[in-house]
């Protein structure tokens, strides 16, 4: 744990009283209430979701496999097939 030094002016101070008041959250509870509070807004309006990422990806139109996954033989062999047959 990490002790930090805070300097608040008068209308932070009054900010902060009125809040312990409200909730009867000690000082630091608050104060981490608050950083937890500005993460999650910081993290939302980034406006990055992992989502966004997959979209972006140029994955191809597919439709172009000639077996499923779970039959890469079989897949395989009629490829080569194909090819000798060219």
């Amino acid at each position: 744990m990490t002790i930090r030094t805070v300097r608040l002016d008068d209308e932070d101070e009054a900010t902060l009283r009125q809040i312990r008041d409200a909730t009867g959250l000690p000082i630091s509870e608050a104060l981490k209430q608050g950083l937890r509070s500005l993460k999650r807004q910081v993290r939302d309006e980034s406006g990055h979701h992992p989502y966004d990422l997959y979209e972006r990806l140029d994955l191809g139109p597919g439709g172009y496999a000639t077996a499923p996954s779970t039959e890469t033989r079989r897949g395989m062999a009629a490829a080569l097939r194909k090819k000798r047959r060219k």
